[in-house]
């Protein structure tokens, strides 16, 4: 009965863990590990939470980039990033050295991952290439932390 909560938690949890403001503040790796963990004994369906955690970090990263191109540079007097000064440059460093590679890369590393969007936005980097590697590197990243959830809970389930 719960599950159908599954979808649109999972979703928010992507989106924010996604997103450069709220992902400093509340990041849910672990609890998207644990909603694989419940795919694992199989409380829930997979494919509606992996479609869920797909379109939350694609729109997630698209809000970062977004909020990048908007605001530019004055984006880092914002909190919570007014508070960690060193994310946004490490993240511009990053994006400047590997390009279109670095916001696919980006996503897989915890501080980059909605850094890097946020600093393709503020090099205006053209959307549609920003947007591939957004898409395709979310698919790969959705499923990345489902399946070690899902995996353990079968193994020691």
């Amino acid at each position: 009965m719960h599950g159908a909560w599954a979808p649109p938690i999972t979703f928010l949890f992507a989106f924010g863990e996604s997103l450069a403001v709220v992902s400093i503040v509340l990041p849910a790796t672990v609890l998207l590990i644990g909603i694989g963990g419940l795919i694992g004994i199989g409380g829930l369906s997979f494919w509606p939470v992996w479609i869920a955690a797909f379109l939350g970090a694609v729109l997630g990263d698209t809000a970062s980039y977004a909020l990048g191109y908007c605001y530019k540079d004055r984006i880092a007097t914002i909190w919570p990033l007014s508070r960690r000064p060193e994310i946004l440059p490490r993240a511009e460093r990053f994006f400047r050295r590997w390009g279109l590679l670095g916001v696919f890369i980006g996503r897989f590393f915890g501080p980059l991952r909605a850094a890097v969007p946020l600093a393709a936005g503020i090099a205006a980097m053209p959307f549609l290439p920003f947007q591939l590697a957004n898409i395709v590197s979310a698919a790969i990243w959705a499923a990345g932390l489902l399946a070690p959830g899902q995996v353990l809970a079968r193994y020691f389930g």
